[in-house]
């Protein structure tokens, strides 16, 4: 039976569009931080908190202040790499699909 849950909950993750755009998005800008050659201070910050929203999407659909934080910190460890600017952009886009978080 926790099974048969367990697989419902992966089939609606997946038809969930705004999970799909977060994953998108992480691996997105995973592969180009990767591909980036230039090392700055907190590169292994950013690439395990972008390991960290990769696996909240992938487990379903995660919680909006987690997704929140990891983004901060995400974009602070990034700093000023203009490269990713593009990548980080829709990152943020898909965190804020969302929505605020905030009790309505």
């Amino acid at each position: 039976m926790d099974m048969g849950r367990q697989d419902r909950r992966v089939v609606a993750a997946c038809q969930d569009p705004r999970i799909e755009e977060l994953r998108g998005a992480t691996a997105q800008l995973h592969r180009r931080l990767a591909a980036h050659r230039t090392d700055f201070p907190d590169r292994a910050v950013a690439e395990e908190e972008l390991a960290a929203l990769g696996a909240m999407a992938r487990e379903g659909t995660p919680d909006q202040g987690r997704l929140r934080r990891s983004l901060l910190v995400v974009a602070a460890s990034l700093g000023s790499v203009s490269a990713l600017a593009t990548e980080l952009t829709r990152l943020r886009a898909a965190v804020e699909l969302f929505g605020t978080g905030a009790p309505g």
